[in-house]
Parts: C-alpha cells; sequence; structure tokens
C-alpha cells in the first residue's frame, strides 16, 4: 500500500504510454491535487486524471527548482519527500520529457493512486 504515481501521455488508441512514475512523492502529488482544484475539480482525487498543459509544466519547474513543493502528509504516503535529492531528480526529467512531449503535440497526463 502507499502512494503510486504516474505521468503519461496516449497513443492514438487510448492506450497510456508511461513518461514517469513515482513512488510515495507525496509533495509532488500535493502539488498536482492542487492544480487538479485550481482546474475547477473537487471530490476524491486519488485515481483522477490531470492533464498537465506547458504553463503548468513550467510552474512546476519552479517550485521544483525552489524545492517548494508543498507538504502532503497522509497514511501510507511514506516520509516528506519535498526535500529529497532523488525524487527532485526525476522529477526535473519528468519535467524535460514533458517540455518534449508537449512540444511534439502530445498531451501530458498524470494521475496517482493510494
Amino acid at each position: 500500500m502507499g502512494l503510486d504515481q504516474t505521468a503519461y501521455t496516449k497513443n492514438k488508441e487510448g492506450v497510456n504510454i508511461i513518461i514517469q512514475d513515482w513512488r510515495k512523492h507525496n509533495a509532488l502529488d500535493g502539488w498536482m491535487e492542487a492544480l487538479w482544484r485550481v482546474k475547477g475539480n473537487d471530490g476524491y482525487w486519488g485515481g483522477s486524471e490531470l492533464e498537465l498543459e506547458m504553463n503548468d509544466i513550467k510552474q512546476l519547474e519552479a517550485v521544483v527548482a525552489n524545492d517548494d513543493l508543498p507538504e502532503n502528509c497522509r497514511f501510507f504516503f511514506g516520509r516528506d519527500s519535498r526535500f529529497s535529492k532523488e525524487k527532485k531528480k526525476e522529477t526535473l526529467k519528468f519535467i524535460s520529457n514533458a517540455y518534449d512531449t508537449l512540444r511534439g503535440g502530445n498531451k501530458v497526463f498524470y494521475s496517482s493512486w493510494f
């Protein structure tokens, strides 16, 4: 049990193609949930799909670069991941891949489940 997260694009048949996945990066999930709510969603977040646009990726890049992800501790989410160098490295790799995916005319999505 715990927090599993995936960023992906979709092929023409609608099949998910993974860009990046994380395990228990709770700070990132907190940021994504806040964005999901800003975009007008409400209710239960776990398992929801969030489309990430270029501006969202730019905002995320600034937040990650400044170690400014929010604290997001929940049961089974593991230790606070805000200052994990490994999680930051994984997320910056995702950001680079997300830019490439979006520039290529494809959509980027994020989802988590717990």
